[in-house]
């Protein structure tokens, strides 16, 4: 069981993430008063990203680059889970359910927008996309927890 360590929402796709302590999600569309919120296909994974803290870290360690959790525009950073691992499983994240769908690569505009070396360093551990299976809260200091595979309704 993992939590979640921080939560950034950005009002449009050029504004800075902000942090917030809590956050309303909706099942296909997303985080509310974020950029990404609309209807989004299922199967996208765009009602939801993430990244672990311990990939931040490590990215300072081994590439000496330090990027703060806003500053990789996913909407919650976790600790202590397995990313990765949630890829074609549910998991509960505060009160929301969500299935990760995709491995969340690093991109040229991230890399723009912070420095030379980040698509490099968070190549394989840029965090996940997620579909939300059914909405609620998430707040900072809430548990994820793996609740395994995912079944062909997701």
């Amino acid at each position: 069981m993992g939590s979640v360590e921080g939560i950034h929402i950005a009002a449009h796709e050029a504004a800075p993430c902000e942090p917030v302590e809590q956050v309303s999600v909706v099942a296909g569309r997303g985080v509310r008063g974020d950029r990404k919120f609309a209807e989004h296909a299922r199967g996208s994974g765009e009602d939801l990203t993430l990244i672990a803290a311990e990939s931040l870290e490590a990215l300072e360690r081994e590439h000496g680059i330090a990027l703060a959790p806003g500053e990789s525009r996913r909407q919650l950073t976790t600790r202590g889970v397995d990313l990765n691992a949630l890829v074609g499983r549910r998991f509960t994240v505060g009160s929301v359910e969500a299935v990760g769908v995709d491995l969340c690569e690093p991109c040229v505009s991230l890399q723009r927008a912070t420095q030379p070396g980040v698509m490099r360093g968070l190549a394989h551990r840029g965090g996940i996309y997620a579909d939300v299976i059914s909405g609620g809260e998430i707040a900072v200091g809430d548990p994820l927890v793996d609740r395994g595979p995912a079944d062909d309704d997701c």
